[in-house]
């Protein structure tokens, strides 16, 4: 028997997410895990007139490569993947593993060469999402390994994916378009100021958003979301700040990181534990030193920390910077080919200051 909840999660990744269109190239990406959902994605792209491709992602093929392979193959593109990002109009990128701890054994200097290798393929994909030629969900089909990262059971786990998606709710289209009405009035606020102060236990950060956009993140690209987020000018981020919680590369937890910035640089950066890993990222490229997204997490009905970034970035009084690439449609991009995002709780005391002005306090925006 097909799972309802499956169908509702399909339909609303598919006809809100996407907003998939009658001819488009639809490719869906995921684990053999994840197909429960992905056969149901499927059923719904051809319902809307759509061509749909499966390109799953094989359980150890990652870890074979990275352990196995010489640095030439490790820095190969495969043509297929030139092809894909060059051409299709929607992806659909479907999280869902066997084992997120997989890649822990990898040396962190491998992982990184890999991910620079891949600057054509991304520069591809950015550029065509840029000139709105392509468009992209991210999501998650729940798993025991998930779960067990988690500290849930596998049913337990499953409830928290579809509380937060809201696929529990009669109509989710609707629910998300209230969570996208209520979030526009904060970035009508935020967009209409350029300089932040961000204060919580060891923290005191300040960054500049003149002539950049904030962005109302409403379930569209990142499924769930519930965040607000921009990119801080580039050389504007001074000042230290120390992430709550463990920062999760390639299933690797990095402890207690504490990063110093100097005219957005990162001058200073340790960690207790993980602190190779985190050097490494910041040695990835010229741009990986730099802040590439500053957000604002607003979804509430995330209240647990999960070890999956997807969903914890989110969490509902909860603030998190990214190192490294931006977001083009914040403003002048900062180019790099990492993304990583690490949070910082704000709900004992922290503050945020726009131009002077206190508008968030304990974990909640107080400026209507």
């Amino acid at each position: 028997m097909r799972d309802q909840r499956l169908i509702k999660y399909a339909q609303t990744l598919v006809n809100y997410s996407l907003y998939v269109k009658p001819g488009e190239w639809v490719v869906i990406r995921g684990s053999d895990l994840a197909m429960p959902l992905i056969k149901e994605c499927y059923r719904e792209i051809l319902k809307a007139g759509a061509h749909p491709t499966v390109i799953l992602n094989p359980e150890g093929i990652s870890e074979i490569l990275l352990k196995e392979g010489n640095d030439d193959q490790l820095q190969f593109n495969a043509p297929m993947m030139m092809e894909v990002y060059g051409k299709a109009d929607k992806i659909l990128n479907i999280l869902g593993d066997h084992n997120l701890k997989s890649l822990a054994a990898v040396p962190s200097e491998r992982i990184a060469l890999q991910r620079r290798s891949g600057a054509p393929v991304t520069k591809i994909y950015n550029d065509r999402v840029a000139r709105g030629e392509m468009d992209w969900t991210l999501c998650l089909y729940p798993t025991e390994s998930g779960a067990q990262e988690a500290n849930m059971s596998l049913s337990d786990y499953e409830e928290f994916v579809f509380d937060a998606c809201l696929l529990n709710t009669d109509n989710p289209t609707a629910a998300w378009q209230k969570i996208h009405d209520e979030q526009a009035a904060m970035v009508a606020y935020l967009n209409q100021q350029t300089h932040f102060h961000v204060i919580a236990k060891d923290t005191d950060l300040t960054l500049s958003t003149e002539n950049r956009i904030w962005i109302n993140s409403d379930g569209h690209h990142n499924f769930p979301s519930g965040e607000v987020f921009t990119a801080p000018v580039k050389e504007s981020v001074n000042g230290t700040i120390r992430f709550t919680f463990p920062g999760i590369y390639s299933g690797q937890e990095i402890e207690d990181i504490r990063l110093t910035f100097k005219d957005g640089r990162v001058v200073q950066a340790s960690a207790k534990r993980g602190e190779s890993l985190l050097h490494a990222l910041l040695n990835t490229d010229a741009g990986s030193h730099y802040v590439g997204e500053f957000a604002i997490g607003t979804n509430y009905g995330i209240t647990q920390f999960t070890r999956n970034m997807l969903f914890d970035e989110k969490i509902g009084g909860t603030i998190h910077v990214a190192l490294g690439k931006s977001y083009p449609e914040c403003g002048p991009i900062n180019d790099s080919m990492l993304h990583w995002d690490m949070l910082c709780d704000m709900k004992d005391g922290g503050e945020i200051y726009a131009n002077g002005e206190l508008f968030y306090q304990n974990g909640l925006f107080i400026k209507k």
